[in-house]
């Protein structure tokens, strides 16, 4: 198919106008040729993942950490220029969706980790850079921290930080994928949430989950947000005859 048929389907999917006041500089960040016959789709651009698409005969990736961020890069120079030669060298696309991702109703990393335990009547939670990215919502029954520790080791390693009561009852649940940190925390807190689900546990999010009583399921930073680009993946290769593929490359944080 034409690149800019995908690329611009991706666009309007993941309404990037919306997400103006994002960091991250959504879309296509990287133009290669004209025709894609097969996407791989990640969490992070990397040199690795560059590489792999090339071994995949890929002519497009698509990523939820791109490599354009506000102004940068400013210098196209060492590993920032092994980057970007890997991919203008092999003619691929690099398309990015941050905020875009985490924020999707259907398809994004917080609503598909909210539909992954059963969450109920979802609300927006954790307004971040001009729009709400994360889900708040309840549990159909109340269910033990520990069975909802380990739904998520089964599913994403054993690699999962909790704190909390692995015997108290669960009913009302945040998610925030990635790195939500203190704010999400105090949020979940105001809003009388019992557990935050979110991607990375900070030092500073320690004494207050305590102190406040809402628990909290760190998956990982990498892990929590691996679920939008697979679904978003499911999706593309569901409407368009292309081949998809998912590289994993975990960073185990």
């Amino acid at each position: 198919m034409k690149r800019d048929e995908l690329t611009g389907f991706l666009d309007g999917l993941l309404n990037l106008p919306a997400f103006s006041g994002d960091f991250s500089n959504n879309g296509v960040q990287v133009e290669g040729v004209d025709e894609v016959r097969k996407a791989v789709f990640a969490v992070d651009a990397s040199r690795e993942l560059f590489e792999a698409a090339v071994e995949r005969n890929a002519e497009l990736i698509f990523v939820h950490h791109g490599l354009s961020w506000g102004a940068s890069p400013r210098r196209l120079t060492g590993y920032v220029a092994e980057r970007y030669r890997t991919l203008f060298l092999n003619g691929i696309t690099l398309y990015a969706a941050h905020l875009p991702l985490d924020a999707a109703p259907e398809f994004g990393n917080n609503a598909v980790l909210s539909k992954s335990i059963g969450l109920k009547e979802l609300k927006p939670f954790f307004h971040y850079d001009g729009v709400d990215i994360g889900f708040s919502g309840e549990l159909p029954a109340a269910r033990k921290l520990g069975e909802l520790r380990d739904f998520f080791a089964e599913r994403f390693g054993a690699g999962i930080r909790c704190l909390g009561e692995l015997s108290r009852p669960v009913v009302k649940v945040a998610v925030v994928s990635g790195g939500g940190g203190l704010e999400s925390l105090e949020e979940a807190a105001e809003r009388g949430v019992d557990l935050l689900l979110t991607g990375e546990l900070g030092h500073a999010m320690y004494h207050y989950a305590l102190e406040s009583g809402v628990a909290v399921l760190a998956l990982g930073h990498y892990a929590s947000e691996t679920t939008g680009p697979r679904a978003l993946m499911e999706l593309v290769a569901a409407k368009f005859d292309i081949e998809v593929e998912f590289v994993d490359i975990p960073t185990g944080l």
